[in-house]
């Protein structure tokens, strides 16, 4: 369980979000958008399936090394987590680490030569940000909307000539995680009001970013609606309650509620380029996530 802890499972299944949002992105997922629902299909699932498989190994890897690296600033501020508790030892978690990340980059590479690049890629950027990333109060954040940036052109992957048409998608996830990790300094000593009117601000430029994106002939605004206006109604609520009393405890809640309303944005896309019915399917990960998250931290 200490060992499970470490990985952070609800944050991995809204990786996995990302995942079927870049592959719908890919073109893969052909919508029948003019009839009634259940009329979707998926090309060659066995690309989605490696890559599935790649974000887990990514992201579990990538949040493992995070702890290993905090470890003495863990010891004062959050002793009761797996390596400082002494539930997990800092032997096991590098070695647990360094697996995960392995599968993923391997997995990837499984898909195509473009796919495991940007495995490569995703991990070098997640070790970066959990040695040196996280402690820059402008290079962290962006560092940090990099990875998920990345893991979102990995779903694309599944098509390796669409990421040059479609690469500027990783722009939303980018600015959206950013402003998480921005406001995330404040989880435990509190945080500064002006720097969560920012993340307001961000917030508001993702959800302009989805409807941009109506310009493109490819994607279906109206498919995308509901699933924006869930997003919206999940983010705000707690960034506001932060904003009003930007206190540890209430941060905390807005990350939270960040990290895991990320599935609701990718949904979002996803109806956008597959049609609402896929994007549903995406948006039944967040039940599992928000389960997964009663038992494991998110942040």
């Amino acid at each position: 369980m200490a060992y499970a802890r470490l990985a952070r499972p609800a944050n991995i299944v809204t990786a996995m979000a990302d995942i079927l949002c870049g592959f719908a992105a890919s073109g893969l997922v052909l919508p029948l958008l003019t009839h009634p629902v259940f009329n979707f299909q998926i090309l060659d699932p066995t690309p989605l399936l490696w890559l599935l498989l790649a974000t887990v190994g990514l992201y579990g890897g990538g949040v493992v090394f995070n702890d290993v690296f905090d470890i003495e600033l863990d010891r004062v501020e959050r002793p009761e987590r797996p390596i400082p508790s002494g539930l997990a030892s800092l032997k096991g978690a590098i070695i647990l680490g360094m697996f995960l990340l392995f599968v993923g980059i391997s997995a990837a590479y499984m898909v195509s030569l473009t796919s495991g690049t940007i495995a490569l890629a995703v991990a070098s950027l997640a070790i970066l940000y959990d040695w040196k990333g996280k402690h820059h109060s402008f290079l962290g954040p962006v560092n940090m909307g990099a990875c998920r940036g990345g893991n979102l052109l990995l779903g694309i992957s599944a098509v390796p000539h669409m990421i040059q048409e479609r690469w500027s998608l990783a722009l939303i996830p980018i600015v959206f995680i950013a402003a998480i990790t921005m406001i995330s300094r404040g989880e435990v000593h509190g945080g500064s009001k002006r720097m969560l009117l920012g993340a307001v601000f961000l917030y508001a430029f993702v959800i302009g970013a989805v409807f941009f994106l109506s310009l493109a002939s490819a994607f279906y605004i109206w498919h995308a609606l509901p699933f924006l206006l869930l997003f919206s109604l999940l983010i705000f609520p707690p960034l506001f309650k932060a904003v009003a009393k930007p206190e540890g405890k209430l941060i905390m809640g807005a990350v939270k509620a960040g990290v895991i309303s990320l599935i609701a944005l990718d949904a979002a896309i996803a109806a956008g380029f597959a049609g609402w019915f896929y994007g549903l399917m995406v948006l039944l990960l967040l039940p599992v996530s928000l389960f997964l998250a009663k038992t494991f931290s998110v942040s």
